[in-house]
């Protein structure tokens, strides 16, 4: 597929149609990967409830890893797609490169943490010493192994950036039916493995990460005309490497800041009873139902908005986002019904104790109505860091979890009554639509009037 052939499909294919047809492929795939979340969790809560803390302790740290890889990515994944309505190949072949060149540089960063970092991280929750074994034994290997992960994130979004959201949807599913087929077999010592436990979950997961990487790599070089992936050549651009940060950074701090969130929520929560821990672990794991479709509809969104705001076209910018908020509270509906009519259902996935029961039906139920203010939050903020704006949904993640969510959680939790910290997430969704409709009219009036 040509430059050109993407400049028609972008800039001149019917609004919604173009979002279904870039976004379809992306949340399905999402979809997959959400299922293969909460399988891993289902998998590892039948060892013991202990376990299933853990996976909660250590989502922080995933998380952060999350960060890092998406925000390079989608600083990348911005910045080649406005190179692609510009029609300046040079660029797009040295965004692509320097884009890998710092998924590598990620991975170094976190095999450090790996190294030095984990136990001491763990000491700090108030948690017993298998709890902590169980979480040293499943971080060390997810972040002393997490080439993979970058490197097939970065992938993934050159393949985004270019149109090629198919293919995407091949590599991520890939990498989760291989971690699914393999969990089972390397936690319980099914077949020619012995039986590994936390380690186990932690290998499938790493196994999955480098199928996905392989199959992502091999689409970008057999399949991506648009991008020239000149090894030899290559050399760091600084002035490259700048511009992706500066798109991608506000994302990644966005992105830190859910992983400072759960961190204190963990310490919150962890006052009342390590059940609740592994509650708001497996409310997270449940939730990535509903919200990985919409993260992968806004996802498909961002190249669309980036492409049409190098074109000037600010007409198809306004209709995109508004299809994509459609869409979006349109599957957060659904999520909110679902929570609020099954919660029991959906926790006994996870071999729930009576004390799990009663905590987590309560939490869900009181979580669930957020949905709908989340659906336009996460859209106007994808939409800030298509246009360049990314600060924006910097500043409203930050005002969201730092300054509402734990604060209000820690208010809440001096009544000593569990169930008041579960509507801090209400409090704080308020906040978040608010300040985000606020700055989309300040886009409005500044950015998108002047085309």
């Amino acid at each position: 597929m040509s430059i050109n052939t993407k400049e028609n499909k972008m800039g001149a294919m019917p609004v919604t149609r173009l979002l279904v047809n870039m976004s379809l492929p992306i949340m399905l795939s999402m979809l997959v990967m959400a299922c293969y979340n909460v399988v891993d969790s289902v998998f590892v809560a039948q060892i013991n409830e202990d376990a299933l803390t853990a996976i909660s302790l250590a989502f922080p740290v995933q998380t952060l890893m999350i960060a890092v890889g998406i925000g390079t990515a989608i600083g990348a994944n911005a910045l080649l797609a406005m190179k692609l309505g510009q029609k300046d190949k040079e660029s797009v072949n040295s965004i692509a490169m320097n884009g890998l060149f710092l998924s590598l540089c990620s991975f170094v960063l976190f095999f450090i943490l790996g190294v030095f970092f984990i136990r001491p991280y763990l000491e700090t929750q108030k948690i017993t010493p298998r709890i902590i074994y169980y979480g040293e034994s499943y971080l060390k290997i997810i972040t002393m192994a997490s080439f993979a992960h970058f490197i097939a994130t970065m992938s993934d979004r050159l393949l985004q950036a270019t149109g090629r959201t198919f293919y995407t949807m091949i590599t991520q599913l890939s990498g989760a039916i291989t971690n699914i087929i393999l969990d089972p077999l390397m936690i319980f010592g099914i077949g020619p493995f012995p039986r590994m436990e936390m380690e186990g979950a932690a290998w499938a997961t790493v196994i999955g990460q480098i199928v996905s990487a392989l199959v992502s790599l091999y689409f970008n070089l057999k399949k991506n005309p648009d991008i020239e992936f000149r090894l030899r050549k290559f050399r760091p651009n600084p002035l490259i490497i700048f511009q992706i940060y500066k798109i991608g950074i506000p994302s990644i701090i966005m992105q830190s800041i859910n992983s400072v969130t759960t961190y204190g929520m963990n310490l919150i929560l962890g006052n009342f009873t390590p059940t609740a821990i592994a509650v708001y672990g497996v409310y997270f794991k449940l939730n990535s139902f509903i919200f990985m479709p919409v993260f992968g509809l806004t996802t498909g969104m961002v190249p669309i908005v980036s492409y049409n705001y190098g074109a000037e076209n600010s007409e198809r910018i306004k209709k995109t986002v508004k299809a994509t908020i459609f869409i979006a509270i349109s599957i957060m509906m659904f999520g909110i019904a679902i929570f609020e009519f099954f919660p029991s259902e959906l926790l006994m996935l996870f071999k729930a104790s009576e004390q799990m029961l009663s905590i987590g039906c309560t939490a869900m139920r009181i979580i669930a109505p957020s949905f709908f203010g989340a659906a336009i939050s996460i859209t106007l903020g994808a939409a800030f860091q298509a246009l360049g704006k990314s600060f924006l949904s910097m500043t409203v993640s930050f005002v969201r979890q730092l300054i509402v969510l734990l604060p209000v959680a820690k208010l809440f939790s001096n009544t000593g009554k569990l169930e008041n910290v579960w509507f801090c997430f209400l409090v704080a969704e308020i906040f978040a639509i608010g300040l985000s409709l606020f700055f989309m009219q300040r886009i409005r009036k500044t950015v998108l009037a002047k085309f």
